[in-house]
């Protein structure tokens, strides 16, 4: 009842074929639709239906009896066999060995398997338990066609959404439980073909006040500059780029095809080419310093990448002439559908530029755009080209493991690619993942966008 007063028109009872319904009044072949699947809708002539539910479970078992059940052996140990040799007519010959990687892979991807099926057996219940009371109550069972047409019209969006939910679970879920097992392994520079379970002693590591390349302060040091950066990286791009973007939308701003182009055409230029040109030109000998120098403004190269501050403020500055032209782009749409009444209405009534813009045309832009900048901040914690096609991390503290312009996610990249630590990189995209979960989810259910999403307050 409380969620029906508080959804209203949108509140959608729940489904009477549950689970818990199916077990308690279902009949015998319902009830055997639990272990054997898709009986009670061959029982009802739902042939296709249940023949399909019937080979998924044939399928999994299949699948268990000759290579599942192998992989969940192995998945506690991690394998145990080391590589060998032997000494055949003279000539060693090596004898493979456990591949704790594959096994590590293998075993999780049985255990989505297992849920899968798990997800499966309820369908099942479900399905077969409806089957019951539409035919108790019809007569008759619903047929393919009457399947198909209800999968069409009143389940049209289970339909659209099976194949984005599917690339969700392959591409993003599977890979994010894989890298969470890899954070309680030893799976390190020293260990890269056999690996144990090790619990969690690599949070342990990052978190303690040890020293080494990985620790609490260095962690703690690269996750508040990234958060800075990404602060900067977002607001600076934002309220500059609706600056140009009202310069460029004023009625009295002429050629306003023209300076839209001049900001579009930065967004032509491949990031990669773009990026790269301008770390040549900021070295101690590029074009700018050389240029400065030889006009006489200064006696030294200025050290853009060589000095943590200055490489700081030059990433954030150069990201501005990056990412501007996308805001351009996404407030001129903006400002060209806000009501044009309400302009008039204000200046009816007395209101000048300034009560114009933090009345109508800030709100209606922070309305709007609060889920775009959400993402923009999501993606500037994880922006990895900028920083790693500008500074590569640089100036870097000789022995440490990140650089004084590393964000998390090309401190990451170091530990995996430069260092083979998998098992810290793993801790480390853990720990970015919660820091972004954290603040997307608080910030986005607090804005007007999630609060009032049918009209604008």
């Amino acid at each position: 009842m409380k969620r029906r007063k508080k959804m209203g028109a949108d509140y959608v009872a729940p489904s009477p074929f549950s689970v818990k319904a199916a077990l308690t009044k279902g009949d015998v072949f319902t009830k055997l639709s639990a272990v054997i699947f898709g009986l009670g809708n061959i029982v009802r002539k739902q042939y296709v239906k249940g023949v399909a539910l019937l080979a998924l479970e044939i399928a999994f078992i299949v699948f268990m009896i000759t290579n599942g059940a192998s992989y969940l052996g192995k998945l506690p140990s991690l394998g145990t066999q080391k590589q060998g040799k032997q000494l055949v007519d003279g000539f060693w010959v090596y004898t493979a060995g456990d591949n704790s990687v594959v096994i590590l892979l293998y075993g999780v991807c049985t255990l989505v398997v297992c849920v899968l099926f798990v997800y499966l057996w309820t369908i099942s219940l479900k399905a077969s338990y409806k089957a019951e009371c539409l035919m108790r109550k019809d007569g008759k069972a619903p047929n393919l066609s009457d399947d198909l047409r209800e999968l069409t019209d009143q389940k049209v969006n289970q339909l659209l959404m099976f194949l984005p939910t599917l690339g969700i679970l392959v591409f993003t879920v599977l890979p994010l439980i894989f890298m969470i097992s890899m954070a309680f392994t030893s799976y390190d520079h020293k260990n890269l073909t056999l690996f144990d379970w090790v619990g969690f002693k690599n949070f342990a590591e990052v978190f303690s006040n040890k020293g080494g390349t990985v620790n609490a302060g260095l962690f703690m040091s690269v996750l508040v500059w990234t958060l800075v950066w990404a602060f900067f990286a977002t607001f600076l791009n934002f309220f500059l780029g609706m600056f140009f973007a009202m310069i460029i939308n004023r009625k009295t701003t002429k050629f306003k095809g023209f300076w839209r182009a001049c900001f579009s055409m930065s967004i032509a230029v491949p990031q990669f080419v773009s990026l790269l040109v301008m770390r040549t030109m900021l070295q101690p000998t590029g074009a700018i310093n050389r240029l400065l120098m030889e006009w006489g403004w200064i006696d030294t190269a200025l050290p853009f990448f060589t000095n943590a501050t200055w490489a700081r403020v030059t990433v954030i500055i150069i990201n501005l002439w990056v990412g501007i032209p996308y805001t351009i782009m996404q407030i001129t749409g903006i400002l060209q559908n806000i009501p044009a009444d309400l302009y008039e209405a204000a200046k009816i009534d007395g209101a000048n530029w300034w009560q114009i813009f933090t009345k109508i045309t800030m709100p209606y832009i922070i309305f709007v755009l609060t889920p775009y900048l959400i993402t923009t901040f999501t993606g500037n914690v994880n922006n990895f080209n900028v920083i790693y096609l500008l500074s590569a991390g640089n100036p870097t503290p000789v022995g440490a493991s990140a650089g004084k312009t590393d964000l998390l996610i090309t401190w990451l990249y170091k530990l995996t690619v430069d260092k083979n630590d998998y098992n810290l990189g793993a801790v480390i995209g853990i720990m970015t993942f919660i820091v972004l979960a954290v603040v997307s989810l608080i910030t986005y259910r607090n804005s007007g966008s999630y609060k009032n999403e049918e009209a604008f307050r």
